[in-house]
């Protein structure tokens, strides 16, 4: 047994000297491309990684945690994205006497009145930040909503048929918003009154800054959800909902609840994600992009490990907008010499860098280690006491 357990202390030392080196490294890259390449790259990168960290993070507690086959993340983010695109502004242009209808949806309609709204969200900064917070939790409120209703299929379909299904209701949704109008502009777009006008010249400064807070509080929220007795619940039913029910867990009751707060978390990125934007449409949220690229981020760093995903996620971000950006410069000669058009290397190289993970590096950067029920220190507070009580009695 003490050899098992000096094994299993080696391993968990073995990662963690891993993690840090991985991490540090991950962090000097982010300072090299700030000292050669400027501010406004970093802030692009940190823009994505924010962004994608919270989604990531909402679709590990669901898969990672639960072991949900979660392949209907778009619906979640697209629920935040179009709650904020179709309510908020309404609210706001009937306050102040402005076409609030059907019509708002109307291109023509919708770009003379959200400048007048910005106008008055600009010159009240009360205004603006109850604006923004209101944004935020309706759109958890309506992410929580699709999410209580997609667990109606996971009380009863499994693995595929699940997967499945809540693909479908993703592509569903996106149906919608793209062929009626009145909801977020149809094919065209419908402008989000910008509630960080406020902070002019320095907006994008701003938004930046508090997407990377949001998204450092989803982090410190998952990460207390998983350490917690909810959590522990979340990987027995993930590891044997057979055992589960048997110790007596509601199956249908965890799945829901891990389905309702993961979808509630995605819907906050959806809508931070088109207030920084400024306008909203429904052919943005492709499959690809918010679900499937997730699903890379997270087999990146580690499915189950919530530090993981934040550093797989931070390492595709950097690859992909440094591909993003100097695709043409880089690659020029794929084009000249084959043919090989650069516009497709996002999506070519990031392809192959999760099939390289899949092949040799299967657990990710960070793998998933056990939790303790008990912080480390009251672990040893307590041994240590007991071994006092028996010196004392022997």
């Amino acid at each position: 047994m003490r050899d098992a357990g000096k094994a299993k202390m080696q391993i968990l030392t073995k990662l963690a000297r891993r993690e840090n080196i991985i991490f540090s490294s991950l962090m000097l890259a982010l300072i090299c491309i700030a000292l050669l390449r400027g501010l406004a790259l970093l802030l692009a990168i940190i823009v994505e990684f924010a962004i994608f960290s919270i989604v990531t993070l909402s679709l590990n507690l669901e898969t990672g945690h639960t072991g949900i086959p979660q392949f209907g993340r778009v619906l979640a983010v697209m629920a935040g994205a179009f709650a904020v695109g179709a309510i908020p502004g309404r609210i706001l242009a009937w306050s102040v006497g402005l076409p609030y209808g059907l019509e708002y949806g109307d291109d023509a309609v919708n770009y003379k009145v959200v400048p007048d709204l910005t106008k008055a969200l600009a010159a009240n900064a009360a205004l603006s930040i109850g604006f923004f917070i209101f944004c935020l939790v309706l759109a958890a409120a309506c992410g929580a909503a699709l999410g209580w209703l997609t667990s109606r299929p996971a009380i009863r379909l499994r693995e595929a048929y699940l997967g499945i299904s809540l693909l479908a209701f993703g592509e569903f949704l996106m149906w919608i918003g793209h062929n009626w109008e009145p909801l977020v502009g149809g094919t065209t777009a419908v402008f989000i009154p910008d509630p960080f006008r406020i902070a002019e010249p320095y907006r994008f400064d701003a938004v930046v800054l508090t997407m990377l807070v949001i998204a450092l509080l989803v982090y410190v929220l998952i990460q207390r959800l998983t350490r917690s007795p909810f959590g522990r619940s979340l990987k027995m039913l993930r590891d044997c909902d057979l055992a589960a029910g048997v110790y007596g867990k509601n199956i249908i009751k965890v799945r829901t609840q891990s389905l309702v707060v993961g979808s509630a978390i995605a819907a906050i990125a959806g809508a931070v994600y088109v207030i920084y934007v400024g306008a909203c449409t429904a052919m943005t949220f492709s499959r690809v992009t918010w679900t499937f690229w997730p699903w890379a981020y997270m087999m990146l760093g580690g499915i189950g490990s919530n530090l993981g995903v934040v550093m797989g996620v931070l390492a595709f971000s950097m690859v992909r907008t440094l591909i993003v950006v100097y695709r043409f410069q880089i690659f020029w000669f794929l084009h000249e010499w084959w043919g090989i058009d650069p516009m497709w290397l996002e999506s070519t190289l990031m392809g192959l860098v999760l099939i390289l993970v899949v092949l040799f590096m299967p657990s990710g950067m960070a793998p998933e280690k056990p939790e303790p029920t008990l912080p480390s220190g009251r672990i040893r507070e307590t041994l240590e006491s007991v071994r006092k009580r028996l010196s004392k009695k022997g």
